[in-house]
């Protein structure tokens, strides 16, 4: 089957230009630099005129919740989401139930995934104190690299102790393997927490929340965390990074980078007002000078990658305060549009975008023929058209958990067509629900 994409603006490796792809099968075959259409036999033609073309996004962060969690979201339907929102590769966390702290619970994601995922797909080993011979055995051609809880949250993955953090980050070392690390100090944030508790009652305002899992937590965990990269020489990469003070430890060294998150990059502490507990996230939302900070690490070099954290939760999970409110947010299905808006307010180009959500995400994990427009990859593309005023409204939203906290919300970019692997799986609201995706490979 060949297919060309034709008569749209191609972004791709700190580039734009009008120009046309051509796919033969599941990979690019060619690429035309020029306005005029190639011609030639085509099983399809895909007309892109006003619209960017660029790589499918590789979402490094998500949490489908499958096994164990199924209420909340499962395989089938966050991958849905995520090809509705131009999303082709999604990695995903550890902490369900069971945890994925075994090669055992490791397989058995892959054969779900295999039958279930209409975007491609791989899954992060989780790391404790007594599962050191996972590292060892972990074949490192199926996972982007391992997680690391150094801060409890929702899935209680915690690792605090010193003699085993500094085995983990020997043996990512050892093994060449990226290590994503949760950080946030929990001693603090449980010394904030019975504070507030006396304070203001059993399940404080969620208000409290970035004065509880507070920005001295942040810190603590994250400068640990380079501390111990630097001393093994560990590939690090540390996730949902949300204070300035926090970015100021990156940027020196080659072998540590940092993610930001969407909701990080679209909400403060005064949007507790409106949405409540719908954006309670760990680490916490905060204040609006630590989002413009992340805001201009997008562009200053310390943010490498952006990511979702996508993490559903039935609505019924996200009533009450800091304590019985739970945290996370399902975001995989808007963030390509969300991000757009940003390169529309100035925080960012396009280009600039496409290397934080596509190239960056693949050069750290080393995923191979994919998050690049290039002769011989794999044809994972989104077609994105812009002046497409549209609202999130509960109808269009496919994550199970059905809300977002996005809704009500209106953009002005609007994904027109995702294809993976050289098909098309959605195209202007139509999905392709015999669609599936393929195993990541790595390095």
């Amino acid at each position: 089957m060949s297919t060309i994409i034709y008569g749209g603006t191609i972004v791709n490796e700190g580039r734009s230009f009008l120009g046309s792809l051509v796919i033969d099968n599941d990979r690019i075959t060619e690429i035309y630099e020029d306005s005029s259409t190639p011609r030639g036999l085509y099983s399809e033609e895909i007309d892109a005129t006003g619209c960017l073309v660029m790589p499918g996004v590789i979402d490094e962060h998500v949490h489908m919740r499958e096994p164990g969690l199924t209420q909340k979201a499962d395989i089938e339907s966050e991958t849905r989401a995520a090809a509705w929102g131009g999303v082709t590769s999604v990695m995903d966390m550890p902490n369900t139930v069971p945890q994925t702290t075994t090669l055992e619970a490791l397989n058995d994601k892959f054969e779900r995934a295999a039958h279930e995922s209409h975007v491609n797909y791989s899954f992060f080993p989780g790391a404790t104190a007594s599962n050191l011979s996972l590292i060892g055995h972990a074949d490192a051609h199926r996972i982007p690299g391992i997680k690391l809880f150094m801060g409890a949250s929702t899935g209680n993955m915690l690792v605090d102790g010193d003699s085993a953090l500094d085995a983990i980050f020997a043996a990512c070392a050892e093994r060449g393997l990226p290590l994503m690390t949760h950080c946030e100090d929990s001693a603090i944030i449980n010394v904030n927490m019975a504070r507030a508790k006396v304070l203001y009652g059993d399940d404080p305002d969620i208000k409290y929340h970035p004065t509880i899992r507070s920005e001295e937590a942040c810190w603590q965990s994250t400068h640990k965390a380079v501390s111990l990269a630097r001393r093994h020489h560990t590939r690090l990469h540390v996730a949902h990074i949300t204070t300035a003070r926090e970015l100021e430890l990156f940027g020196a060294d080659d072998h540590i980078t940092a993610e930001a998150v969407a909701a990080h990059l679209l909400f403060s502490d005064s949007d507790y007002a409106q949405r409540g507990a719908l954006i309670k996230c760990n680490p916490a939302v905060k204040t609006a000078h630590d989002r413009d900070a992340l805001r201009r690490g997008l562009t200053d070099g310390r943010i490498y990658t952006l990511g979702t954290d996508h993490a559903p939760h039935q609505l019924a999970d996200k009533q009450g305060g800091c304590a019985r409110a739970a945290s996370g947010m399902p975001m995989v299905q808007f963030s390509l549009p969300a991000m757009l808006g940003l390169t529309d307010q100035g925080v960012l180009t396009v280009e600039r975008m496409v290397e934080l959500m596509c190239h960056n995400p693949a050069r750290l994990f080393g995923v191979r023929d994919r998050g690049f427009l290039r002769r011989g990859y794999k044809a994972d593309i989104a077609i994105v058209e812009p002046h497409q005023r549209w609202t999130v409204t509960e109808d269009i939203i496919q994550s199970k958990c059905k809300w977002s906290p996005l809704m009500g919300d209106s953009f002005d970019w609007r994904v027109r067509t995702t294809l993976c692997n050289g098909r098309t799986i959605y195209d202007r609201g139509h999905f392709c629900t015999d669609s599936r995706g393929e195993e990541i490979a790595f390095r």
